[in-house]
């Protein structure tokens, strides 16, 4: 049994056993590069969605994804599991950054990351083991309605005020504004949907995520051409450097260091670090920390960056079929999302 509180850590140990114990041929560096740049080109709309969905920029999850896939690939256990942010924390971030900002979102996500490794350092993870699967069922079941009935409004284009918090209030918000349906969203909606639902009946060792992908831009441009643009993050977003420059969609340049508490909250200024701001936000990095458990019980090295960091069971899913055989490959996937801005 072993004593030593430590005893049971093993940074790098993928990377170690991959790249050093194992001979690391050049075949095997090419298929690991081949499953990167697929899964990246995949990482780059999904970070971008689920960082909007989030409440935050869509540049916040670029950022998020590049620094994560690349420090938890070279320093976790896993050879497969490729980390981003994963569609169950929109539920809870989603209040987190209307009510705090973007300021109390990082700093709830920090605090959900620390006690993410006081568990893991005191072996609380096999806890895991004893959660019933209908709680699991139950839980992932409630995070998939709740998603899906917040993507009725992009996907049809609403123009909706702000939803109210509660499920029965968003439904009755959405209904009231079906009137406002936009015919170019809706279709880009649907192409795509149907593209990836049936995409794997062909057969073809791709994932659908990539042709998905490649309908919507299409059909995006024949819609521009007809005189009928639908929304893109240009048109939604905008941004405002320190130099006062100011440009619509995401920043071409990277941003600058700011610890979490510099950043604006909800009222446009930044947030004072003070045991009452703490107080008010150890509830939120509870719920953050509760939601990541069902998915990976110890994910926290770039749990500090931008947005919660779980496993990421669909790109854990993409990978295998994309070739890939190390952790190299979620480290490449992370390159094209770090160069998309």
């Amino acid at each position: 049994m072993k004593t030593h509180f430590f005893s049971g850590i093993r940074p790098f140990s993928a990377l170690i056993e991959a790249c050093w114990k194992e001979r690391y041929t050049s075949q095997r560096l090419l298929k690991d590069t081949i499953a990167g740049i697929t899964v990246g080109i995949i990482a780059i709309p999904l970070a971008m969605a689920l960082a909007i969905a989030s409440g935050v920029a869509p540049q916040y999850g670029l950022y998020t994804s590049a620094v994560a896939g690349i420090a938890i690939a070279l320093c976790g256990g896993s050879r497969f599991s490729v980390s981003g942010p994963t569609a169950a924390f929109v539920v809870i971030l989603y209040p987190v950054s209307q009510q705090f900002g973007l300021a109390g979102l990082l700093i709830a996500t920090l605090m959900s990351g620390l006690l993410l490794i006081i568990m893991g350092l005191a072996r609380l993870g096999r806890l895991i083991e004893f959660i019933p699967l209908p709680v699991t069922l139950g839980f992932t079941s409630g995070i998939a309605i709740t998603i899906g009935t917040m993507q009725i409004k992009d996907f049809f284009g609403l123009h909706t005020a702000p939803l109210p918090e509660h499920y029965l209030g968003k439904v009755a918000g959405l209904l009231s504004a079906m009137p406002t349906v936009t015919f170019a969203d809706t279709l880009v909606g649907i192409l795509t949907l149907g593209v990836l639902l049936y995409w794997p009946r062909l057969g073809i060792r791709l994932p659908p995520h990539l042709p998905e992908l490649l309908a919507g831009v299409a059909v995006m441009w024949v819609l521009w051409a007809l005189g009928l643009p639908a929304a893109t993050i240009g048109s939604r977003f905008s941004y405002l450097l320190a130099d006062g420059t100011h440009g619509q969609g995401i920043p071409a340049i990277l941003p600058h260091w700011l610890l979490p508490w510099q950043l604006p909250g909800a009222d446009g200024a930044p947030v004072a670090l003070s045991w009452q701001t703490v107080s008010a936000l150890l509830p939120a990095g509870q719920h953050v920390l509760v939601t990541d458990i069902p998915f990976q019980p110890l994910k926290t090295l770039a749990r500090a960056n931008v947005l919660p960091i779980p496993g990421r069971l669909s790109f854990c899913s993409t990978l295998p079929q994309a070739l890939a055989l190390l952790p190299s490959s979620p480290a490449i996937e992370a390159s094209p999302v770090a160069q998309s801005h």
